[in-house]
Parts: C-alpha cells; structure tokens; sequence
C-alpha cells in the first residue's frame, strides 16, 4: 500500500488544527484513503483533514481512531456523511481541555514517551 503523510496537530490553547507537512502528491492515485487519528477529541483535527482530501479529489475515505468523543462523530456525521469512521471507544465527555474524559490521555506524550508540560 502506498503511504502519503499529512501532518497536522491541534494547537493546545486554540484548539485549531495546524497543518505542519503535506506530502500529498498532485493528485489522487487510489480509490479510497485510509486516516489514521489516535484521538478524536474535538473533532477539529479530523475534520481538517477530511476537507484537504476532498479538497484534493478523494471521494472514498476511512477513518480509523482508539477513541473519540460523542460529540466530534456527530460533528463528522454532518459534515462528511460520505466518511466511514471506526472507532475502538466513544467517550461521552470532554474537558476544558478538550479532552476526551476519561479517554487515554495525550496520545502524544504516550506515543513518544514525551512528559505532559502545561
């Protein structure tokens, strides 16, 4: 399977999604993308990317994340009906934080053994 990055994190006092690296090439070559997303927490991240890549041609996409709140599925339902979405755990709460309660935690500072640092 072909791999294309794209690289986006959510600012953590915004919220917003940051597009950091953008390896798509110029145009699709494949019938359906697979994104992979940790966390969905807020659901900002996520949707961003779902925009690039219809933005981009894709017309067939899967998202695949551990968990993800009630409330940004309901958001991706609206906004990308077309978007199959698996998910292992759907967590009802969110902080103020915008965390997923009681969700894993940063999947980040988990992912790369980095301490958590307000």
């Amino acid at each position: 399977a072909t791999v294309h990055h794209l690289g986006l994190y959510r600012d953590s006092h915004s919220l917003a999604p940051i597009e950091y690296y953008n390896k798509l090439p110029a145009s699709p070559t494949h019938s359906l993308y697979i994104v992979l997303d940790p966390m969905v927490a807020t659901g900002g991240t996520a949707t961003a990317v779902l925009a690039i890549l219809k933005d981009w041609g894709v017309t067939r996409v899967k998202l695949v994340a551990v968990c993800a709140s009630k409330k940004s599925l309901e958001s991706l339902q609206n906004q990308f009906p077309e978007a199959q979405v698996y998910v292992g755990v759907v967590d009802e709460t969110l902080n103020d934080q915008g965390y997923v309660v009681p969700g894993i935690g940063d999947s980040g500072d988990r992912l790369y053994n980095t301490p958590h640092v307000e």
